[in-house]
């Protein structure tokens, strides 16, 4: 298997929304953001999987290590030989990657976070820094579209923690800011399940409503010049967004059942906002002066 089969195969696998919004992309670009998703969800995995604290460190340390021989020119790991491709073709910066490992690892420091504050930290090292590092892979013209990725990223994590309330919970790690569990009576002890009481769903309601407050600024911020090249952070906030939608429409009863939306509807989704950004490209196009 190649360094970039074993990526494929590891985004294939992971049956995330992201993998959707890749197949829109030309060769040299998916196969740069392909290997960015699947260093994401090695690193992520190392924290999911290890129930020995410290031995989740060594492995972050060792792939610290493997991004600093990465840069060196001398990656070993399949993932790694991947971006090595990735790195030759776009900005991607070392400190970047290092940042993602960071993220990671505070969850080895923390199985709750006092408030938002700590969270956004938190939610900027494991998504915005990745939604950044998309947006110079999808590529862009304005440093605006830079803030856009900021804020999609940080939508998207909060649409995960949202999500997946009660398996992080079984982790025993949560997400939601202890503050606001105890503004709206809810113990971190109840997300166990296996019931959504009336409290629970005023308190997921403020996490889905700042959800969508940074959808709404990342959208915001997005330059017209730079839509279509974003086409898959666009493809992945529908998709995001839908779920978000879901979840509501249903009740927050997100402690009863894990909502996901189907592959064919992900793939649906897809389709329907390519079509519909190349349409608002064309007219653009059209209308511009000669």
């Amino acid at each position: 298997m190649t360094p970039d089969e074993f990526c494929q195969d590891t985004a294939a696998k992971s049956g995330s929304s992201f993998y959707y919004s890749f197949l829109f992309l030309p060769p040299e670009r998916r196969q740069a953001i392909t290997a960015l998703y699947a260093f994401c969800r090695l690193v992520d995995d190392v924290v999911d999987e290890c129930q020995d604290p410290q031995l989740a460190r060594t492995k972050l340390e060792w792939w610290r290590n493997e991004i600093r021989q990465l840069f060196a020119g001398t990656p070993q790991h399949p993932v790694s030989r991947a971006l090595a491709v990735a790195l030759a073709r776009f900005n991607l910066p070392q400190e970047h990657f290092e940042e993602i490992i960071d993220g990671m690892e505070m969850d080895l420091d923390f199985n709750i976070y006092p408030s938002f504050k700590e969270l956004s930290l938190y939610c900027h090292r494991v998504a915005s820094v990745v939604g950044i590092m998309a947006a110079e892979i999808f590529g862009f013209q304005d440093r605006r579209t830079l803030k856009y990725a900021h804020h999609l990223g940080m939508a998207f994590q909060l649409t995960n923690i949202l999500r997946d309330v009660r398996e992080d919970a079984a982790r025993g790690r949560t997400y939601i800011p202890l503050d606001e569990l105890q503004q709206f009576g809810v113990t971190p002890e109840q997300l166990h399940g296996p019931a959504t009481t009336p409290a629970m769903q005023a308190l997921f309601a403020r996490q889905a409503q700042r959800a969508e407050e940074y959808y709404d600024k990342a959208m915001e911020m997005l330059p017209e010049c730079d839509r279509y090249a974003q086409l898959s952070g666009l493809i992945m906030a529908s998709i995001y967004r839908a779920t978000l939608q879901e979840l509501r429409q249903d009740g927050f009863h997100i402690l009863e059942k894990r909502l996901t939306l189907t592959p064919l509807r992900k793939l649906w989704l897809a389709w329907k906002v390519s079509r519909q950004e190349r349409r608002r490209r064309n007219k653009l196009a059209a209308s511009a002066p000669a």
